[in-house]
């Protein structure tokens, strides 16, 4: 058994690893920061673990890697891979912005769409797609960032219906935590104002859910409470909530 996982060398997708490992599961871990993941490995008990460097922002990337596993039978797809920005959107520098939608959107759709085509040939499989909480509403102060995690959340959704029709043995889900204690902060230039959950708890939770074929997996009881709330706020209201949660937010 073999899972790929992008974005392994902190946070989820580490915590995701490490689990992942204490179930026998080889492993091919993807990220920029190769010191971060040879580490990690020292840590982990899988006797094959591959590593691989790559930036998933170039799209040239995405498709080398599909090329290079197509062939080592991966049985379980965890695209987490991604990262956010704050500020007003007519500020934001565009060029990161584009970078941002390149891996958590191309990215993450070359990769699903590639490997989902795996899985169906063999009937077998799991993808789990890494969304966020944000996928539920706009995200005023995190125009983009809110943007390409709803492409995510309802890319997996249409999947899944598509799987299911097809009376599939695929399985896809699409996790959406709230705020959790990763390095997401830094890289957004951003803080949280709320308790964060910790990567580990988030990571043993989506695993879980994932293998009881849950579509939507939201960790922590705060947050299933927002999402069942929230469709019943109307969206100017939400707006201006979440506004004001993301300038607070603003370092």
């Amino acid at each position: 058994m073999k899972a790929l996982i992008t974005g392994a060398s902190s946070g989820i997708g580490r915590d995701l690893a490490r689990i992942l490992s204490k179930k026998g599961y080889d492993l091919v871990l993807v990220a920029r920061n190769k010191n971060a993941m040879e580490n990690l490995k020292k840590k982990l008990g899988t006797n094959n673990i591959d590593i691989i460097s790559m930036d998933l922002s170039n799209i040239e990337n995405v498709k080398e890697l599909h090329n290079k596993l197509k062939t080592e039978n991966i049985d379980i797809l965890i695209n987490n891979a991604g990262f956010g920005l704050i500020g007003t959107f007519s500020k934001t520098e565009l060029d990161k912005e584009l970078s941002m939608i390149d891996l958590n959107v191309k990215a993450l759709h070359i990769l699903t769409k590639l490997f989902l085509n795996d899985f169906v040939k063999r009937n077998s499989g799991y993808i789990l797609n890494v969304a966020s909480s944000s996928a539920f509403q706009p995200g005023p102060l995190m125009a983009t960032y809110y943007s390409t995690k709803a492409y995510v959340y309802h890319l997996t959704l249409a999947i899944y219906e598509e799987l299911k029709q097809m009376k599939s043995n695929v399985h896809i889900s699409c996790l959406c935590p709230g705020p959790v204690n990763t390095n997401f902060n830094n890289v957004a230039k951003c803080e949280f104002k709320i308790k964060a959950l910790s990567s580990e708890y988030v990571a043993n939770y989506a695993i879980d859910k994932m293998f009881k074929n849950k579509l939507v997996i939201i960790p922590g009881l705060k947050m299933k409470l927002v999402y069942i709330f929230g469709r019943f706020i109307p969206t100017k209201l939400k707006l201006k909530i979440t506004y004001n949660i993301q300038y607070r937010k603003q370092k």
